[in-house]
Parts: structure tokens; sequence; C-alpha cells
């Protein structure tokens, strides 16, 4: 076990320092790799020897748990990326998970909203919040991610400093550490404005007390500094309870997809999209030319007067 915590570790470090893997990446890959550390040390086997019959007798024996199909695609991609990384570093003279196809992943339309259901979210933000300054708060949050389709983490963390100046395109540092400009929405900088002269109220009043001002555009007093991706979880279902709707069917990453999918449905390039949401690979981004899709075949099995013949 001991062996196998040293190759996971060094695999991950590897990993973080060479791909660029974002932190939420690395946790993953290293709780799928304690997991199938776990299972090798119970059956006695060691990572140096194994062969392919015994990863495929894991995948069975998660099968066998119930797990979902795209959690044991996940955990072999996992397993994979460490022992692609092993047999590159000479640790093992052969790859053993090379010719594994896998359990694969369900096919799967991003959930999206209506362009009236982010309207209706987008005045409910305005009404949510304990205090004025919550609600400036909750508005320039909902008006930045339905402008730019920033994943959670890349909207809580914004520094202050990128967004100074009212400016009409922001530097965003994303997924692998790859930065990327984004433009900004006139509803979107009047909300910035808006949230900034709060913003440098509160400052204010913490030099007055002889403290640090904060540093991200959202703060917050746990140890990150800035809002959290759960706490601005929790505001948003909040704020969908007050918006009228269900609060199952709403968040961060749903307003990414309705960002993208409402772009397409007005005209805009693939490939600007792509740039947009920082997507590394144009395959990841044609999901929504089939959200589309469906889209519109709704529409004519709801409206056309033939379809019900």
């Amino acid at each position: 076990m001991q062996e196998s915590a040293r190759w996971i570790s060094t695999f991950l470090q590897a990993a973080a320092a060479e791909a660029g893997a974002a932190r939420n990446t690395q946790l993953a890959y290293g709780r799928d790799l304690r997991d199938f550390a776990g299972w090798c040390d119970r059956n006695g086997l060691d990572f140096a020897t194994l062969g392919q019959d015994r990863i495929e007798a894991y995948l069975l024996d998660l099968d066998a748990q119930g797990l979902a199909r795209a959690t044991r695609a996940r955990r072999l991609a996992s397993v994979r990326q460490m022992f692609r990384f092993a047999y590159a570093e000479g640790w093992r003279d052969s790859d053993p998970a090379a010719r594994i196809a896998g359990p694969g992943k369900a096919a799967k339309l991003p959930q999206t909203l209506s362009p009236a259901d982010v309207t209706a979210l987008l005045d409910a933000a305005r009404r949510t919040g304990r205090t004025k300054a919550e609600r400036l708060r909750n508005t320039c949050l909902m008006e930045l991610l339905y402008a730019t389709g920033l994943r959670v983490t890349e909207l809580v963390s914004l520094p202050v400093n990128a967004v100074r100046g009212d400016p009409r395109m922001i530097l965003v540092n994303g997924k692998g550490n790859k930065d990327r400009m984004v433009p900004l929405s006139q509803p979107a900088r009047t909300a910035l404005t808006a949230w900034l002269a709060e913003w440098d109220r509160q400052a204010s009043a913490l030099r007055s007390a002889r403290k640090p001002e904060p540093k991200a555009l959202f703060p917050s007093r746990g140890k990150a500094g800035h809002l959290s991706r759960v706490g601005f979880f929790l505001a948003l279902k909040e704020m969908a309870m007050t918006a009228g709707l269900d609060p199952t069917r709403v968040s961060p990453h749903v307003l990414r997809h309705a960002f993208a999918t409402h772009l397409l449905e007005g005209g805009a390039d693939l490939r600007a999209i792509q740039t947009l949401l920082g997507h590394a690979d144009i395959g990841t981004t044609e999901i929504y030319t089939h959200v589309l899709e469906e889209r519109l075949k709704a529409l004519v099995l709801d409206h056309h007067p033939l379809s019900g013949t």
C-alpha cells in the first residue's frame, strides 16, 4: 500500500505541474486512485505487476456495487492516466490499462433554461438577500454569470483588480491555468459598477478599522478569501425559489449551458462560443448543437398543425 501511495502522489504532482490539472481534477484523480489502490491491497495486488485482467476485474466489482456508468468511466480514466504516466516514467515495461474500452458515458444532453427563466432569475437576484449589499452582490453574480458563461470557480474567485475601470472585457484565469478574455454586456457592467461602489464602501470601513481589504471581487471570511462554490450554489437555489422556478433545475453549470445555448440560438459561431467557454476541444462545445436540435424538434412537434396526425 505504501508503494501504491507513492505512485499516486508522484502522478498527482506531475499532473499538477505538467498538465496544469485544475485542483478539482486532482482531487477527483486522488479519490479514484485511492479507491483502486484499496481494492488492489485487499486482493493482494500491486501496481508494478498487475495485468489488464485485474483492472477489468476491478471494473466488474464497481458494476456489482451498483456504481453509475459515468462513475465507473471516470474511475477507469483515472487509472488509465496513472498507468500511462507509470509506463512513460519506466516504472513498468507495459501499460495494462491501454487496451481497456471501459463502460463509456451515457449520452446526455445538458440541462438548460429558457431566456424567460433566466430573466426571472435575474429579477429574483435583485430581491434576494437579507441586506442591500447582499442583493447588489447577488445581482452582480447573476449578471456576470449569464453574460460570460464562466465556470463557477472562475466566477467566485475573480480578483477585484480584474474588473476595475468599467471594462468591456475581462481577463479570466480558467481551467488548466489558461487565461482568456470574455466580453461584458451592458447589464453586467451596470451591476458590476453598483456592486463595486458597495465593495469600496466595505473596504473603506475595513481600512478604518486597520484591517486588510479583500482581494476578491466577492469576498468571504473563509480560508480562500472569496465566496465559496457552495455559498453561491445555496444563494442561487434561494433565487430560483424567489423566481418561482424548481430549484433542482437551477445550478451555476445550468446557467453556463443557458449562456452557450442562447448564443447558438441567436446565431453565434460555434468557434466563438468555444473561446468564450474556455473549451480546449471544439467537440465539447458541439454538444450545444444537439441541444438546439432537440429544441427545434420540440418546437415542430408542439406547434406544427400536422404533428398530431
